[in-house]
């Protein structure tokens, strides 16, 4: 297998993909419990490379300021308040481009590598606006004020790259919203529940300290939902999926011992169990400790503690690879907390502080509430496993007919074909019903699709993710974006017969709830379905498997 090659899987991808899903899921599921995705070694490197560009870059614009320094000083200048602010508008404006979070092959993303500015620019592209319907800002395809909007919002963070001032602060905390209600992939793309919402303290606050805390106010904030985004039964398939997954993680005894009884019982093993509760408490761990931490005194326990957190998730590489991100929040963990150890976060100035505690702990209790309202970015409940998720089933060669819409990139199949042959690209892209199949909430689809078509091997089934990539030129992780504002826009520009395309869509588990509500619908004839699983008892279920087993431990 040279560096390029995914790894084989264990079965001919052919012939898999003409069984039945229950057959089928198990295949896949057994495959990916030892072989992960099957990444080629060198898309590793490649993102690596990419981290190191991305550090890089906000390095070479850092030296642009008289106030730091050269690169040969970057260990006197790298806390500097000033060099904290470049990192938030370059994180942001390397996220909006599409370099960052949900670019790559990780991603489904072939050729080109990235979508971001490829389809931001570009007129006549699908786009998700807010008001949906509205003249001039509410259409499907982006026109020339969302072309305008966005090449506004590029400029002013290379602006405030080279000119740090309120001015451009303020301007992008103005455009990005703007952005946003002309299409909330953009909004998202950003990370605005992070960079926008500190970008608009810099803006906002009356001084450095007074912006320094409310930084602090929103890491804090990060930290502790995506704790608390995993005090349910979701995460220990994470833990699972992850570690079969990882770059590091290839030893056969290890990803086995995430299991009950590989290859006969799929689900999370006490070991995986154990993980689970581990990373959480460690999640929830690093905001307590650095409240904790007496003013004034080093917070030496919360970094090691923060270090070791974002070391792991880091090391997994996971899919949608949000590394740059990660790489940002350790960064602000010693550019706020270490550097200025003598800064409460709750000495923000009263509004800017309002402000920080509504979108970053207001919006995010509402999200876990109520999850199919916000998406789970805003919600901060990353890499829980439970999000809302979709799955397209398109009929023969229906697929064809997204030809007629304006992007930037093919077919997922056409796309490999530059690289693979088409058994070896079946078996790539099949892996992603695996890496479905087998998060606690997947569960629910060896009861769905029956119910959504008759027979599965008459169509091409393609994760909603895979969708969103190809028509919006950006997926990560959150399944509103392909979900029905998204197959309406798809059915008006491509005009698929009934029974051509169906789609499930299945929501998050809301906290304090113990169900998953789902809709099966057709494009042209809308919803055939809607209803609740419960949580408990797909937990009783093998990935694959429509029929219930013991009871979950």
């Amino acid at each position: 297998m040279g560096l390029l090659d995914p790894t084989p899987t264990p079965y001919d991808p052919l012939e898999w993909v003409q069984k039945p899903l229950p057959e089928r899921g198990r295949m896949v599921c057994e495959a990916w419990g030892l072989q992960g995705y099957g990444t080629p070694p060198a898309v590793y490197l490649v993102y690596a490379i990419k981290v190191g560009l991305y550090g890089l870059g906000w390095a070479l614009f850092c030296t642009m300021q008289p106030e730091l320094g050269s690169l040969s000083t970057i260990g006197e200048w790298w806390l500097h308040p000033l060099a904290f602010q470049l990192a938030i508008v370059w994180s942001m404006l390397f996220e909006v481009l599409g370099f960052g979070c949900g670019s790559g092959p990780l991603t489904g993303r072939y050729f080109p590598p990235v979508g971001g500015f490829l389809y931001f620019l570009r007129p006549g592209t699908t786009k998700l606006p807010l008001l949906k319907g509205a003249p001039l800002v509410g259409g499907r395809t982006r026109n020339l004020l969302d072309v305008l909007a966005y090449g506004g919002l590029v400029g002013c963070a290379i602006w405030a790259l080279v000119a740090p001032a309120w001015e451009p602060f303020l301007a992008l905390a103005v455009l990005l919203p703007v952005c946003g209600l002309l299409d909330k992939t953009l909004f998202l793309a950003a990370r605005g529940e992070h960079y926008w919402v500190t970008i608009l303290v810099f803006a906002a606050a009356s001084g450095e300290p007074q912006w320094i805390a409310g930084a602090m106010v929103v890491q804090l904030a990060l930290w502790f939902f995506a704790g608390v985004s995993k005090l349910n039964h979701h995460f220990p398939a994470v833990v699972c999926v992850m570690t079969s997954n990882g770059p590091f993680t290839r030893f056969g005894w290890m990803r086995r011992a995430m299991y009950r009884d590989y290859p006969k019982d799929m689900r999370p093993s006490r070991v995986a169990t154990v993980l689970a509760h581990i990373g959480t408490a460690l999640e929830l761990g690093v905001p307590i400790a650095f409240l904790l931490t007496p003013l004034g005194q080093e917070p030496l326990v919360a970094i090691l503690l923060m270090l070791a957190l974002h070391g792991y998730i880091t090391s997994n590489v996971p899919m949608g690879v949000p590394i740059e991100w990660n790489v940002m929040v350790v960064y602000a963990g010693f550019a706020l907390f270490w550097a200025h150890p003598d800064i409460s976060p709750w000495t923000a100035d009263p509004a800017v502080l309002a402000f920080v505690l509504t979108a970053s702990v207001g919006v995010p209790i509402l999200g876990n509430l109520f999850p199919e309202r916000i998406s789970f970015l805003l919600s901060m409940r990353y890499y829980a496993g439970n999000w809302a998720y979709s799955v397209w089933l398109f009929e023969g060669e229906s697929y064809r007919k997204l030809e007629k819409l304006t992007t930037s990139a093919d077919w997922v199949y056409d796309q490999l074909a530059r690289f693979y042959d088409h058994g070896t690209s079946v078996g790539l892209v099949g892996k992603v019903l695996g890496f479905r199949l087998m998060h606690l909430h997947g569960r629910a689809l060896p009861l769905l699709v029956p119910k959504a078509v008759d027979r599965l091997e008459d169509y091409e089934w393609l994760d909603g993710e895979l969708v969103a990539g190809l028509a919006l030129g950006w997926n990560f992780g959150d399944g509103h974006l392909h979900h029905e504002q998204l197959l309406e826009s798809l059915q008006a520009q491509c005009g698929f017969e009934p029974g051509e395309v169906r789609c499930i869509f299945v929501e998050s588990q809301p906290l304090f709830r113990k169900s998953l509500r789902y809709r099966i619908v057709d494009a042209a004839t809308g919803e055939i379905e809607r209803g609740e699983l419960s949580v408990d008892e797909l937990r009783s279920r093998q990935p694959w498997s429509a029929v219930a087993e013991e009871t979950a431990a």
